[in-house]
């Protein structure tokens, strides 16, 4: 929880990481590109008070993730969103076990979600529906630009793409996250394009697609989608950082979100440990449009709840205390003639 000026936020850091790119880890050159890009996001997009040594950034381990998010960073709840990478990594980059173990742990404060990739077609999907008993999925996080083989990417609309779409509407898992953003070297960036959200959102309507880093640098074309299917969400991930580098930027970004979609369908997270949440969470509650961008309203306090947790903790039912909540909204009396 964070408070300030007499206002409390219940804090849901809706997408996060436990990684390990150490050169043990890495399978080939490209393991150390991912790694070395992601490093570059993190250093230049950050407070100078804020910058890991390399050294720390290629592992954090789960008792530092504990300590940034919920000791120091006012997490109370946060998501694993984790990213494969096979093809990059030994044991792949997001580390299953021991992020599950974490949220086993810690049910109250950490929720697994797992991944799949539709290309293992028919042992791939049989996979899915082992993980989804073992880890009790709610959500999955998809990388369509992940290599396979040959195959440079993917798209939500392949056939095996629906097979598992399909499936995880069978077994619950409603809330499918998609990488739809910058891209990360070596990966190819047309394979994060966001427009195949656009089919599976309309064909799927009892999904929630949560289009993380809300399709930049292709937020004009996301926002033009999320604005006709009521079950498309934005995730602030690789976002949200902007609001030090580039505070113009940051406002046009989250007024156009606010003006497309509303504050319902938007959902904080750092990208730990792209980020940390705490230097995050303190400047996007002190964070206000600049008055001579008149085309976008000012963010109210109601709106930053929403999106700093409560948006999050609605989607994955994560009891949120009574005081923390927002009132509730009476219905409109209908006058009578």
């Amino acid at each position: 929880m964070y408070t300030k000026d007499g206002e409390s936020y219940f804090i849901v850091d809706a997408h996060i990481a436990l990684w390990d790119a150490r050169p043990e880890n890495q399978r080939n050159i490209h393991g150390k590109q991912f790694i070395d890009c992601f490093y570059d996001y993190h250093r230049n997009l950050s407070p100078e008070s804020e910058v890991w040594p390399y050294e720390d950034y290629l592992y954090q381990g789960g008792a530092r993730l504990m300590k940034d998010l919920f000791e120091d960073g006012y997490v109370d709840h946060a998501i694993f969103q984790p990213a494969h990478l096979g093809a990059f990594y030994e044991r792949g980059f997001g580390q299953t076990e021991e992020a599950f173990a974490l949220a086993q742990a810690h049910p109250d404060k950490l929720t697994y979600n797992h991944f799949w990739d539709p290309r293992f077609e028919q042992a791939g999907l049989d996979q899915l529906r082992r993980d989804a008993e073992r880890f009790g999925l709610k959500g999955v996080k998809l990388y369509t630009a992940e290599w396979h083989g040959d195959s440079r990417g993917y798209k939500l609309d392949d056939s095996w793409s629906y097979k598992y779409l399909e499936a995880a509407q069978e077994l619950g898992i409603r809330n499918i996250h998609v990488h739809k953003g910058p891209t990360i070297r070596p990966l190819d960036r047309d394979a994060f394009d966001v427009a195949d959200i656009d089919k599976v959102a309309t064909d799927f309507p009892d999904l929630n697609f949560v289009v993380e880093h809300c399709g930049l640098p292709r937020l004009e074309d996301f926002c033009w989608i999320a604005t006709q299917e009521p079950n498309v969400h934005a995730g602030l991930a690789v976002a949200i950082p902007f609001i030090h580098t580039r505070p113009r930027y940051f406002a046009q970004i989250i007024g156009e979100l606010l003006y497309w979609l509303d504050e319902n369908r938007i959902q904080f997270s750092s990208d730990y440990a792209l980020w940390t949440p705490r230097w995050l969470v303190e400047r996007f509650v002190d964070f206000q449009i600049p008055e001579d961008m008149t085309e976008y309203a000012p963010l109210t306090t109601a709106q930053k709840k929403k999106i700093l947790g409560l948006n999050a903790a609605a989607m994955y039912d994560i009891p949120v205390p009574a005081e923390l909540q927002l009132p509730r909204e009476e219905p409109q009396a209908v006058a009578v003639a």
